[in-house]
């Protein structure tokens, strides 16, 4: 083919330039020895240039777009008085980059965002705000995918919100306790010493959105429970935020009985990744099974991220890719051990 002609090749060309008033923020937004920008350059294909209180982008006109709306979020934050990391860069590139995506293109200011007394917690990705609305919509949530997505601690974000505005008399985290390679009864301690390490991300996640004389009293209180699945068995949950997380790990019948503890004003999210059931052989994953049987049920929601939307250390994404490209090249035998792990196997 041809060269494609000059005036084609100018038309995909962009220039845009962005003006900001507060001289002062300046030195946040493109990052100390310009690092942010040139991450923007890095990933949009682009050419900036910072000149007093302008930017000026050059480049095609998509990488353009994408750079311009990543600047403007970028600064947004700044303004609000929030901090401007790389991983901040990065969600802001995520954000704006055009993808083949099923969800909606929010508006810059109409973001869904979930607010705690430790500030705002924002979504990262597209498939994190899509999960984001989901959770301030529906009464049960499903949020599906690798690792490292945010699944569990914006469902515990939210839990907390909605725990400190009083639309919930406590917050129910779970966890299946899947037992590898040692039973629970010969672990040292008491019952809860037994369980703490199955639930410890919960804990983590906690600290996070409160402070940690908070999180104690609540515990103490009832107001937070953190349990192991069995320990749900017989109970109705009214008025609570119930969260299972790790759900791969339930079988059919545990999955069953976590749904149906939900009591009147309650709301239930379910999280796990079915690429990672630890399950014995032949036992089918109680998540998977529930995801089949209850999609598309009225008032149920369910957000399925993806490698990209893995949002911890660069390295996590490339790994978490690097596994997924390796079970597609092993082609029939990649699935038969995904069919193995999540006991859909023959």
């Amino acid at each position: 083919m041809g060269a494609a002609p000059p005036n084609a090749r100018l038309s995909s060309e962009r220039h845009a330039t962005l003006e900001f008033a507060d001289n002062a923020l300046l030195p946040l937004l493109v990052g100390e020895h310009d690092r942010h920008l040139a991450r923007i350059e890095q990933r949009c294909g682009v050419r900036i240039a910072a000149r007093g209180n302008r930017i000026a982008m050059n480049g095609p006109a998509a990488g353009v777009d994408q750079a311009e709306s990543a600047l403007k979020r970028m600064w947004q934050r700044l303004e609000r008085g929030q901090p401007l990391g790389m991983g901040e860069v990065d969600a802001a590139l995520a954000l704006a980059e055009v993808a083949d995506t099923t969800l909606p293109r929010l508006p810059m200011g109409d973001l869904p965002a979930i607010r705690t007394r430790k500030g705002a917690i924002e979504p990262r990705t597209p498939a994190q705000a899509g999960y984001i609305d989901l959770l301030a919509r529906h009464e049960m949530v499903f949020g599906v995918g690798p690792a490292g997505t945010g699944k569990t601690y914006l469902a515990v974000a939210q839990g907390v919100a909605l725990l400190l505005a009083q639309k919930v008399d406590r917050i129910v985290l779970s966890r299946p306790a899947v037992e590898a390679g040692e039973r629970l009864g010969f672990l040292p301690g008491d019952m809860k010493e037994k369980v703490d390490p199955y639930l410890r991300p919960l804990y983590d996640a906690l600290h996070d959105m409160l402070p940690a004389d908070q999180v104690a009293r609540r515990i103490a209180s009832g107001e937070i429970e953190i349990a192991p699945l069995a320990f749900m068995r017989g109970r109705t949950l009214h008025h609570s935020y119930c969260i299972l997380d790790e759900a791969q790990n339930t079988t059919a019948a545990q999955m069953k009985m976590f749904l149906t503890r939900m009591g009147e004003g309650s709301r239930m999210v379910v999280t796990g990744d079915p690429t990672q059931v630890d399950l014995p052989a032949g036992t089918r994953s109680g998540l998977v099974e529930g995801l089949s049987i209850l999609e598309g049920v009225a008032g149920i929601g369910v957000c399925r991220f993806a490698e990209g939307d893995v949002v911890r250390h660069p390295l996590v994404a490339r790994i978490v890719a690097a596994y997924a490209r390796a079970d597609e090249a092993a082609g029939g035998d990649g699935r038969r051990r995904t069919k193995e792990r999540d006991g859909t196997g023959k």
